[in-house]
């Protein structure tokens, strides 16, 4: 795997770096400021799209660029809107509900000191993910200059990114409207244990959360993989240097994952049986 890139692709780099650090930049500092690290959590889903259409400009534009830009703007889109319906965003830009996953690792012993929290913000929060989103991103830049015209594997990768984000949004929207009467029930003075099924269980076991713990983690993987056959299209090869953002992500959802079961299991006591009738990503059920 080569790492060989052409002037172009150089000046389109350096771009989108200075874009990247000042993301990083803003994090960290908003972050430790205000004591809302969810300030990457806000950009995560904006910033791709910027980067696609910085690379599509500077790239000439090309078809496949373009196509290229408008999936990420529709994943991003998507993905803005759902977390903004969660209340994340807030007319004052640095505030807003918090990813409950920073508060649980800050009431951890690991991470009950300021100084190692201070750290984990700038290695972890602001500056790795800030770096994988626009690793993600890169498969764009290994676009740029093809002289391969848009062929079957640009249709593949289309349709699976595409088809991908239509899943994505399927599991959220379930997700959302589970928890919604959820919380509406309990909101009203009902206890967890009394509400009737499926809520009484406190996590969402209907539609596609029925044959996968985690759809949508599935669909981000799957959405960022799809994103890098384009590059294949180009003729970049099966394997180039722009798929490390996709590794790094199946990984990062890996570690994701684990945290979000093991923060479940501890406030729920029927997912433990869940886990082990329900596959954690891929929707097929476990034979009991």
């Amino acid at each position: 795997m080569e790492l060989l890139l052409t002037s172009q692709q150089t000046e389109i780099l350096t771009v989108l770096a200075w874009i990247c650090l000042g993301s990083i930049i803003y994090c960290f500092v908003t972050g430790e400021l205000t004591l809302n690290n969810s300030q990457m959590d806000k950009l995560w889903s904006l910033l791709p799209p910027v980067y696609t259409w910085v690379t599509a400009a500077m790239g000439g534009m090309t078809p496949r660029l373009v196509i290229m830009a408008v999936l990420a703007t529709l994943w991003g889109a998507r993905l803005t809107f759902n977390f903004a319906r969660k209340g994340a965003y807030s007319i004052k830009f640095w505030s807003g509900e918090e990813d409950y996953r920073w508060k649980y690792l800050r009431s951890t012993k690991y991470f009950k000191s300021r100084v190692v929290w201070m750290i984990f913000d700038l290695l972890f929060i602001a500056f790795y993910q800030n770096v994988l989103v626009l690793l993600i991103s890169l498969p764009a830049v290994a676009c740029v200059g093809s002289s391969a015209t848009l062929g079957w594997v640009d249709a593949v990768a289309f349709l699976l990114t595409a088809g991908f984000i239509c899943y994505e949004t399927i599991a959220d929207e379930q997700q959302w409207k589970f928890q919604t009467e959820k919380w509406k029930m309990i909101n009203s003075g009902k206890k967890l244990a009394d509400l009737p099924e499926p809520y009484c269980k406190g996590f969402n076991t209907t539609g596609l959360w029925s044959v996968s713990r985690h759809p949508n983690y599935l669909a981000e993987q799957g959405i960022w993989i799809s994103f890098y056959i384009f590059s294949i299209a180009a003729g970049a090869g099966i394997a180039n240097w722009s798929g490390v953002g996709a590794v790094l992500l199946v990984l990062l959802f890996q570690g994701s994952a684990w945290l979000g079961e093991m923060i479940s299991s501890s406030k729920y006591p029927a997912y433990a049986e869940y886990k082990k009738k329900v596959c954690k990503f891929l929707p097929i059920k476990k034979n009991s």
